[in-house]
């Protein structure tokens, strides 16, 4: 039996999934988030440590059987974010997550220290990474900066308490900033350039690797054997391309998460940093993968469902039965910011087209489409590499939605799949890397691909509306860009 925990940024997920890599059980945990200021986004790490103990005792009360019988955990987790720990692991103030924007300042700093930055870590450096995050407690929080021993990324500080081990991924590791990426290896030029050295930093170790086995004392409180290794786990993006089996070159899913994400796999280390196109170690040996990052998706519809007082699926369902009144509604759904391809922090969510007769379903609609529309910039910036797209799967939770799926389809003018186990996705991602770390097997044929459930085709009768409508949304941004700064 195999543990994959997911350290989310709206909950932690954690699944058992047997020698055949089939999911046995499942739970989760909610996790709350704190905004305090204009751009920030912050959390508790102590949270993150109860949410995941919740799903344990969870999968406990009916599954005590299956956890007696774990032989190794894999952890995947939301990128980026900074948790800082003193000398004695105590953590020094609420982690700074991948979707805070407080240190677009810092991001500059860093590209005038280094220059060459874009040749060692392949990507922009942008807000959300964990390098800037550093700089910016270094010149607002002194007193904090002078106590950091270590900065761990998320799902590193679940491990920290699981085993006592400082380590970490590649694919985690790339979206810091600190990781020169065609080299899989920290880099200390970047390090320098943050006030920063390599005892700052955890180990580094494969995704399918072994780094530890778990306490004596968290495998009694757990019911897993004491001899349960953890491995090195994934950033969530790679977790859930491993639970997909997006691995083989081309092969692509899209992620309707609290972000969306756009993700091709690559033997290649191939960069197109000025598009904000994301180029990262995968969570496998030898292995790379190139994506788009979009900071809001299915949380933009979770958004509208607190605002207007109905959940998501009456939305949804409203949305697809109900003719739209006109044809005039834009959605930017920039509500934390965006990445790809604008890397703007300051950029916000905006209505365009509203009138008199505007209807609640036109606004989701419009929301569904503002999502889409983002993605196909995203492609845009990937194919502009020359990056091979072939089948594209869709995970996440957005993925329970078909309808969504169409106006996706669509817009980006290409059919997707839907398959088996679409919204467990990281958490068996990390599941399957646990099974990996004992087996030993070529990890480019270890995994099975989940059969398909459905395939959606774009409607070619709205190819020519939906190329107008993206026009429209694109010229909004760019004729807004300059003013969204000015509003914060």
């Amino acid at each position: 039996m195999y543990l994959g925990i997911d350290l989310g940024t709206s909950a932690v997920k954690t699944v058992l999934m047997d020698e055949t890599q089939n999911i046995k059980a499942q739970a989760s945990c909610s996790l709350p988030i704190t905004q305090p200021q204009p751009l920030w986004s912050e959390q508790n790490p102590h949270d993150w440590w109860l949410a995941t103990c919740d799903t344990i005792k969870t999968l406990q009360i009916n599954h005590a059987d299956l956890l007696a019988q774990v032989k190794a955990i894999g952890l995947s987790g939301q990128m980026h974010g900074a948790t800082l720990l003193d000398q004695h692991n105590q953590v020094l103030r609420p982690a700074i997550l991948w979707n805070d924007g407080r240190s677009a300042k810092q991001c500059q700093i860093l590209a005038e220290r280094v220059p060459q930055y874009q040749t060692i870590t392949g990507n922009l450096i942008m807000a959300g990474f964990t390098a800037p995050k550093l700089l910016w407690v270094a010149e607002h929080e002194p007193e904090v900066f002078s106590q950091v021993a270590k900065v761990l990324l998320p799902k590193d500080y679940l491990r920290l308490l699981m085993t006592g081990v400082y380590a970490t991924d590649p694919s985690d590791a790339s979206g810091t900033a600190w990781l020169n990426v065609g080299q899989r290896r920290w880099s200390e030029e970047m390090l320098q350039a943050t006030g920063l050295k390599l005892t700052h930093m955890p180990e580094l170790f494969e995704g399918c690797d072994a780094t530890a086995q778990v306490t004596p004392e968290l495998a009694v409180e757990w019911g897993i054997p004491p001899e349960t290794i953890v491995a090195g786990g994934a950033g969530d993006n790679a977790a859930a391309a491993v639970s997909m089996n997006v691995i083989a070159p081309g092969s692509a899913f899209l992620s309707l998460g609290t972000s969306g994400v756009y993700f091709v796999a690559s033997k290649d280390y191939r960069t197109n940093p000025t598009a904000g196109v994301h180029t990262f170690c995968h969570c496998l040996p030898k292995l790379w993968h190139q994506m788009t990052v979009h900071l809001s998706a299915a949380s933009c519809l979770s958004w509208l469902s607190s605002v207007v007082g109905a959940s998501p699926f009456e939305l949804l369902e409203e949305a697809e039965t109900t003719p739209p009144s006109h044809d005039t509604i834009i959605f930017l759904p920039y509500l934390s910011g965006e990445r790809t391809p604008h890397n703007d922090p300051y950029a916000r969510g905006v209505f365009f087209g509203l009138s008199h007769t505007t209807q609640r379903s036109d606004l989701t609609r419009a929301v569904l489409e503002g999502v889409a529309f983002a993605f196909a910039d995203g492609q845009d910036a990937m194919l502009a590499a020359q990056l091979p797209i072939q089948e594209v799967a869709v995970v996440g939770g957005g993925a329970r939605s078909i309808y969504w799926g169409r106006i996706l389809a669509t817009v980006l003018n290409r059919p997707l799949v839907y398959r088996e186990d679409r919204e467990a996705g990281a958490a068996l991602g990390a599941a399957r890397l646990g099974w990996l770390a004992v087996h030993s097997i070529n990890p480019e044929n270890a995994f099975s691909t989940p059969p398909i459930e459905n395939t959606v085709a774009p409607e070619q009768n709205l190819l020519e509306t939906y190329a107008k409508k993206r026009a429209i949304f694109q010229q909004l941004y760019g004729q807004l860009r300059g003013v969204f700064a000015e509003a914060l």
